[in-house]
This record gives C-alpha cells, sequence and structure tokens, in this order.
C-alpha cells in the first residue's frame, strides 16, 4: 500500500497544504475530530495581538485593532463554509451556551409548545442544555430513534435539535428532509455542527435550517477552547430573544443604560465581552479553510478514509464498522466497534498514531485532509495491524483508564 499512497499522495492537489499546519513529527494525528492541528500562522499572529495589540495598543486596539467587530467578522468568515449569509453568523461564547441562547429563543417563539425533540445517544451537551431547561419548568425533553424522528414531531415540539454528523459514529441527518418534516409539523430546527464544519458541506441556507451552533476546535482549527458560533437565520432576527442579555448584545453597549435593548439582527446573541486571544487565533483557522475549501477537503476526507478501509483489508483486519459504509453518508470520521477500543486506542497512541475512544466500546478516528496524507493512512493501518496481531494492547498499562482521552 505504500506505492499506492505515494501514487495517491503525489495526485494530491492539497498535499501542500500540509506544511500550513504543526504536525509533530513522528505523529500521525487522527484526532483532528476533537481538536484540530496548530496552522502554522497561529502563533506568529497571537503575538501580534498580544505584544503589539495588547501589549502597544492597550485598550485603544479595540477600536485601531477593531477588536469589537472580531466576533462579527470571524463570524461572516465561517458562514459560507456552513452555507449561511454573512449576517446570519456570529463568533461568541461556547456549544454549550450557544445552545441554552437559541434553544430558549425558539420555545419563546412557539408558545404553548414545550417539547424539544432530539435522539438518545446525541452529543450529552445537547442533551444537559434541553435538561436544565425542563429543571426550570421552560421544556419538555422528548427523544426518538433516527427512524422515528418524523413520527414524533407533533403539535407539542417546539423544537427539533440534532447533531448534523454524529459524534460516536459520524451518521450525517438529512438536514433538509428532517427540516422541511419539523417545519410542516410547526417546530423549528437546531442543528448542531460541531462534527461538520469545516469538513462536510453544509447549507443552511438551501435547507431553510433555523438555527445553528458550532465549535471552533475541531475543523476549524481554532485551539483548545476556541470560541464557537451561532446561526440564526435572517427570516428570524426580529423575533429571537435569547435569554442571556449581557452587554454586548444590547443595542447601544456604550450609552449603558439600564434597560436592555437587544441588538438588531445576528448581533443580539452576543453576551460579555469577546475572548480577543481565542478569537485570533480562530480568525486564523478559518481563514486556512476557506482558503482550502470545504468541497475539496471533503472529496479528500472521502478518498482518506476509503483508503484506510482498504488498507485494513489488504492487513487482513475485519473490524465492526459503526459509521455507514456509504462515505456520503457520514462525516471525516471512520468508528469502528471492538470490545478492548480503550486499549487499542492507547497502544496506538503509544505508537504515534493519535486517534481516541469513546465509550463503551469504539475507536474512533478522524480524518483531518488539510494535513494528513495517504502515507499517513498507509502508516496508520499498519500500526493497527500489528497491535491487533502481536497482542500488544493487552499491556497492563493501555488498560487503565485516563481521565482524558
Amino acid at each position: 500500500m505504500k506505492d499506492r499512497a505515494r501514487h495517491l499522495d503525489a495526485a494530491d492537489p492539497l498535499a501542500s497544504y500540509r506544511d500550513r499546519f504543526d504536525v509533530p513529527e513522528g505523529v500521525i494525528y487522527l484526532d483532528g475530530n476533537s481538536l484540530g492541528c496548530l496552522p502554522s500562522e497561529t502563533p506568529e499572529r497571537l503575538a501580534e495581538v498580544v505584544r503589539g495589540e495588547w501589549g502597544t495598543g492597550l485598550i485603544r486596539s479595540w477600536n485601531d485593532a477593531d477588536w469589537i467587530a472580531m466576533p462579527q467578522r470571524v463570524g461572516a468568515k465561517i458562514a459560507p463554509l456552513i452555507g449561511a449569509a454573512p449576517h446570519e453568523v456570529i463568533a461568541c461564547d461556547s456549544v454549550s451556551v450557544n445552545l441554552f441562547k437559541l434553544i430558549s429563543a425558539a420555545l419563546a417563539m412557539r408558545p404553548g409548545r414545550k417539547v424539544v425533540l432530539s435522539e438518545p445517544g446525541n452529543f450529552p451537551t445537547d442533551l444537559y442544555m434541553i435538561d436544565g431547561l425542563e429543571r426550570q419548568g421552560l421544556a419538555e425533553r422528548r427523544l426518538a430513534k433516527r427512524g422515528d424522528l418524523p413520527g414524533a414531531l407533533d403539535e407539542d415540539v417546539a423544537l427539533l435539535l440534532l447533531t448534523h454528523a454524529h459524534y460516536k459514529t459520524g451518521e450525517l441527518f438529512d438536514m433538509a428532509a428532517l427540516t422541511r418534516a419539523a417545519h410542516e409539523a410547526g417546530a423549528l430546527v437546531l442543528w448542531d455542527l460541531s462534527h461538520s464544519a469545516g469538513a462536510y458541506p453544509v447549507h443552511l441556507g438551501e435547507c431553510e435550517a433555523d438555527f445553528a451552533v458550532g465549535c471552533g476546535y475541531k475543523y476549524l482549527n481554532g485551539g483548545p477552547g476556541a470560541p464557537a458560533f451561532a446561526f440564526v437565520a435572517e427570516r428570524h432576527h426580529e423575533a429571537v430573544r435569547q435569554p442571556l442579555s449581557g452587554w454586548m448584545g444590547h443595542a447601544a453597549p456604550f450609552e449603558f443604560s439600564d434597560d436592555y435593548a437587544p441588538a438588531p439582527g445576528v448581533d443580539r446573541l452576543l453576551c460579555g465581552t469577546p475572548p480577543i486571544l481565542g478569537m485570533a487565533a480562530l480568525e486564523v483557522g478559518v481563514d486556512l479553510i476557506a482558503e482550502i475549501g470545504v468541497d475539496r477537503l471533503y472529496a479528500k476526507s472521502k478518498a482518506l478514509s476509503e483508503f484506510f478501509r482498504q488498507c485494513l483489508s489488504e492487513h487482513g483486519v475485519t473490524f465492526d464498522l459503526v459509521s455507514p459504509t456509504d462515505p456520503d453518508m457520514r462525516g471525516s470520521q471512520l468508528s469502528f466497534r471492538h470490545e478492548n477500543a480503550y486499549a487499542l486506542s492507547q497502544a496506538l497512541i503509544a505508537r504515534g498514531v493519535i486517534g481516541d475512544f469513546r465509550d463503551p466500546d469504539i475507536l474512533r478516528l478522524g480524518f483531518a485532509p488539510a494535513y494528513l496524507s495517504f502515507a499517513d493512512i498507509a502508516e496508520a493501518a499498519r500500526h493497527l495491524a500489528e497491535v491487533l496481531d502481536s497482542g500488544e494492547w493487552q499491556r497492563p498499562e493501555f488498560g487503565e483508564r485516563a481521565a482524558v482521552t
């Protein structure tokens, strides 16, 4: 497979972008769906912000360096990556906080309805945010299996909340069909794009989505804890009233009024002062992903994941694939079920092949195509085959669960 990998890398139009990221020597990084690699330009940009804009400019940089407009500017750059208009997206807070804002807003926009519909096994924070509102008496959580979701949309449902690409399996929902079904039932839809933004072509506008959230530290390469983003369709801008009415979401924050008046448009989703260092790092990552292009990234992602499956087959490795076999039906990852998935993941990490594990038995491998080569994939498959054949994963240290994986 090495010769095949060299041929594919030589023909790869994205191969040169690997040099735009700091990938550690000796590491094959298959966890970009948890934390993206460091863009090479980010340290210099952060040094410029710290030494120049903060160190020298001080408070003047809110105007001189345009810090004040960073949430709108970065949001506008994210917008075309998810099929939205620039004025419909804003970078702010975390996914969890933005979920709370938009679930609350959606409930207020559908008086008389309290049900928020989702699926069991959705990413925990999505379900926890519904639970928090339920404990306040504002929402009622309803869960239905994937195939049962359309039938669960009745006159009590205010909001359908789903993650576009499932965090464990990578399985994609049909965004257009489910959005349409929810609207026919009189409900709104909120899409969590954390595992698709920057990796998979998303078309919020074409699908007539109402709301969306997503994180900045996975495929957008904004760094650990990078600011998230939120989308509100223009048609809802006047109706949306989010509950975290912080001063930066005010129509005139520097008038310091005692009474809250929401800012126009998506700006009303702002809450507190934006984290400028995090925003600056995120902007570098977003610019780089936009330069490469999501369509090209996803095409390579599919090629990488299919090549990995071919390599495993060549090595005689048979795994229980829990991701869809059709690459068009999954995000940029492959997930395999194995009773010793945790130990396997730790044994691979010890060899420099960094993937991850998800309870109870999922080995999850992400394919971030901006900095992965086909040679990486061939080597990762070889390492996995050797770990399995040798029984290396049975070493005691690989069975000890770490607090963070």
